[in-house]
């Protein structure tokens, strides 16, 4: 299941890059916020995995 958790976080991650950058290129600060939060969930559930795996080994 890690390497399912590792896709869907690194699909978020770049959604939410897409949303911020549609949310800058037309001045949508909802949109930019969502997107950078988007972003920071992923890199969080990422970390999570990451230590799962530390500790796997």
């Amino acid at each position: 299941m890690g390497a399912d958790d590792k896709t869907q976080n690194k699909v978020e991650e770049i959604a939410g890059d897409a949303k911020e950058r549609i949310g800058g290129a037309t001045g949508n600060d909802e949109l930019r916020r969502e997107g950078k939060r988007d972003q920071t969930e992923a890199n969080l559930k990422q970390a999570g995995e990451n230590v799962k795996d530390a500790f796997k080994n």
